[in-house]
């Protein structure tokens, strides 16, 4: 991977990550475009463009990081307090009720929507980096899909509830919705927000809870495939996927203050009709042959 490759990368990564289009899908455009890998054999380009997405990924992590800073300092603060509150009165031997503050229970809510994306994925973990999910008919296929339901959840969704109102049953159907973004041209936002409406969250409401739920996903992933990425990954590497991973955490941190303020105003409409626009492309392009479904 070239330093040109590294930022085109970082570029596409950083502003597809948080935004409804899907980032996997992009980011294996922008491979073939580039040439990324090229004349390695297929099934290892295949392992070695995953384990690349995977690692910059960890770019975006960081400005997830930097933007939620406050907010995960008082979940973290909030969580660690309230149970060892609730610890001291069960060693009292008290039955007050103590109850978990609202950032405590998000804490668990966080928890609990990660389960489905850690179970699903470490069970698939060979599909999901093999060939058969750089299949461009799947990549298609799945920006049409979410974009309908994308759609019908803004068109259902009563889009009333807010942070403080969250429960473990949008948790469980958020974290549910994550897993589709094991697929790629899903988009792991694009899901969870699209999970949340369904689940009656406000717009601003499901992106916020949705990139807080990115935190646990890209870590484990990022780091599963940096230990592997070490081992896959040409020797000279590292420092194309350093620029890489550094323009996606830059690029990350404007494209979620962007969706944010967006969503305070506007519907998921114009990202619901650019994946439609681009999925039919796709779809009309490999029908007529003009290009390969898989590189």
């Amino acid at each position: 991977m070239t330093i040109l490759q590294a930022i085109v990368l970082g570029l596409v990564q950083g502003l597809t990550e948080f935004i409804p289009i899907s980032s996997t899908a992009h980011l294996i455009f922008a491979a073939r475009l580039t040439n990324l890998y090229a004349g390695v054999e297929q099934s290892l380009r295949a392992e070695q463009t995953t384990a690349t997405i995977a690692v910059v990924q960890l770019g975006t992590l960081i400005a997830v990081l930097v933007y939620f800073a406050r907010d995960i300092a008082n979940i973290t603060a909030a969580f660690i307090r309230d149970h060892l509150t609730l610890l001291r009165a069960k060693a009292r031997g008290e039955r007050a009720a103590a109850r978990l503050s609202p950032d405590a229970l998000l804490g668990w809510y966080i928890f609990l929507g990660t389960l489905p994306i850690g179970v699903v994925g470490l069970s698939f973990k060979k599909q999901i980096e093999g060939t058969l999910t750089k299949n461009l008919w799947i990549i298609a296929t799945m920006l049409i899909v979410i974009a309908l339901l994308l759609g019908v959840a803004e068109r259902t969704g009563s889009r009333r509830r807010t942070m403080r109102e969250l429960c473990w049953r949008d948790a469980l159907i958020v974290g549910c919705a994550q897993v589709l973004a094991l697929i790629p041209g899903a988009s792991r936002s694009g899901s969870t927000i699209m999970g949340g409406l369904f689940a009656g969250l406000t717009r601003e409401t499901a992106a916020r809870f949705s990139f807080l739920l990115s935190i646990p996903a890209i870590l484990a992933s990022g780091l599963l495939e940096l230990h592997e990425a070490i081992a896959k990954l040409p020797a000279h590497s590292f420092l194309p996927l350093s620029v890489a991973t550094t323009v996606a955490g830059i690029v990350g941190y404007a494209s979620i203050w962007f969706l944010l303020r967006y969503l305070r105003t506007h519907s998921t409409g114009i990202f619901i009709g650019y994946r439609l626009a681009i999925g039919i492309l796709l779809l009309v392009l490999l029908a007529k042959g003009t290009i390969q479904p898989l590189y």
